[in-house]
């Protein structure tokens, strides 16, 4: 609200409340702060190739009341004007703007950066909308589309490179994959070399530390043998020579048997006349032999 005419020099602004206005020597004008929505349409604005196309905005507006300066500056240029009005005031200067913008970029640049896009409209129309009291509070490119299917076949191109990227990329993941399997395979092999290497190592190992046990074992079974036989020839010669001994033993007693039966029988062929008295001294058998048979003759 502002408060004109009798004590109200300069006038009176106020953004919400309440004020007392005396009737007939003061007046009290209203200006709209609401957020006003605006459609930015901008048909067939030839781009810096020089395609036309057609660009539609999305913007938010309002009088910052807030602020003392730019509400001052929105009455002076605002004042008794309505809604609408206000409205179509600043649609026009983002349309003007926005068809600048259009005018400096590519139609790609546009489509497929459209952040930077609006970035630069609303930079652009703030700078101007200020002037007037008006704050952009925000805008949002909402389409873009012409008429001369530029667009359809910049997205057939770019779906065409697509594809073929997407081919290119399944190609290349195939032969990354055949690779890495190559690889996988292959050290897969070499473990599998390396692993029987080192099983034919601990087998190695393993046979010729059996080979030099199997010596050891032989070797002392050979000497158990040879001893063993040793000693079996030791205890059949010590047999043997106790047999021996034996037999020596029972040959002499033999002799002895024999002799002592010859006695016998000698003794048994002389007359008992003809037996010599024997001496008191014991004289040997055949003494006695000897002289009985001289006699004799």
């Amino acid at each position: 609200m502002v408060v004109s005419g009798f004590g109200r020099s300069p006038p009176l602004m106020i953004a919400g409340g309440r004020v007392f206005v005396f009737p007939c020597i003061q007046q009290i004008q209203r200006i709209t702060l609401n957020t006003l929505t605006l459609n930015v349409k901008s048909d067939k604005v030839y781009t810096r190739h020089g395609v036309p196309i057609s660009v539609t905005g999305i913007a938010q507006v309002k009088i910052q009341g807030q602020n003392k300066e730019m509400l001052a500056t929105a009455c002076q240029m605002f004042m008794g004007k309505s809604e609408a009005e206000v409205a179509q005031i600043a649609l026009e200067t983002l349309e003007g703007h926005q068809r600048a913008i259009i005018a400096h970029l590519t139609v790609e640049e546009i489509y497929q950066d459209r952040k930077k896009f609006s970035e630069q409209v609303f930079k652009v129309a703030s700078s101007d909308l200020v002037n007037m009291g008006i704050g952009v509070v925000s805008y949002t490119l909402k389409d873009v589309h012409d008429d001369q299917d530029y667009l359809h076949s910049l997205g057939k191109a770019r779906t065409a490179q697509v594809q073929r990227d997407a081919r290119i990329g399944e190609a290349q993941y195939k032969r990354d994959a055949v690779i890495r399997e190559a690889h996988a395979m292959q050290e897969k092999v070499s473990a599998q070399y390396k692993n029987e290497i080192e099983m034919a190592k601990a087998q190695r190992d393993y046979e010729l530390k059996k080979a030099a046990y199997d010596v050891e074992v032989n070797t002392k079974k050979a000497e158990s043998e040879m001893a063993y036989q040793l000693q079996v020839a030791k205890t059949k010669q010590r047999i043997e020579e106790e047999k021996m001994q034996v037999q020596v033993v029972e040959r002499a007693q033999q002799i002895t048997l024999q002799e002592q039966e010859i006695i016998r029988k000698e003794k048994d062929r002389w007359p008992k006349r003809q037996r010599p008295l024997s001496s008191t001294k014991m004289e040997p058998w055949w003494t006695c032999y000897w002289r009985s048979c001289r006699w004799s003759v």
